[in-house]
């Protein structure tokens, strides 16, 4: 009898977790839920998908490019700008078997820039945006997560396809935010 009490409390406890962890089917940070309410990220969050965009945008960019990017930086960081890795918080290894090095908005490592350019959120953004221009020059014929792929060389083909749907959508808020700007000011 003592059994049934013990399952169906870990199995609430499992549940908690998995809320605040953001793995519910068809919860609001889940790959089946609906895209968040741009309300739901921090002003941090929102600052630094807007630098990605800045940069993809003087760059002359396309905004598909900068939903890509968006979308990356969702899938590696979730738009805040880290000063560790994955090395730090799971001991991820390189292929080879050294210790990653990746930083900032888009994870890079020390190949893609100095420590400060790559903790800068635009220099980043413009690091991303070369290599994704020179790396996959027919990235308008491919999935977004692919492009994103191809770019950032991530284990996983598919790990930014659930961050799509969220890069749209908060590239359009902040789009309506900014238009919003212009007529008040």
């Amino acid at each position: 009898m003592i059994a049934l009490p013990t399952i169906a409390l870990a199995l609430v406890i499992a549940g908690v977790i998995a809320i605040f962890a953001g793995f519910v089917p068809g919860g609001p940070w889940s790959p089946e839920g609906d895209a968040p309410a741009s309300a739901e990220y921090t002003q941090e969050q929102r600052d630094n998908a807007a630098i990605i965009v800045s940069a993809g945008r003087d760059l002359g960019l396309s905004e598909r490019d900068q939903t890509i990017a968006v979308m990356t930086a969702m899938g590696e960081s979730s738009l805040r700008n880290l000063d560790y890795g994955d090395w730090e918080t799971s001991g991820v290894t390189n292929p080879d078997g050294s210790r990653t090095t990746s930083i900032g908005l888009f994870q890079q490592q020390d190949g893609w820039g100095t420590r400060d350019e790559r903790l800068d959120p635009y220099t980043a953004a413009v690091l991303f945006y070369r290599a994704m221009v020179a790396r996959v020059p027919d990235r308008d014929s491919l999935e977004p997560t692919e492009v994103a792929h191809r770019t950032q060389i991530n284990r996983d083909r598919d790990h930014y396809a659930p961050y799509w749907p969220r890069a749209v959508a908060l590239i359009a808020a902040l789009d309506a935010d900014r238009s919003d700007a212009d007529r008040d000011g």
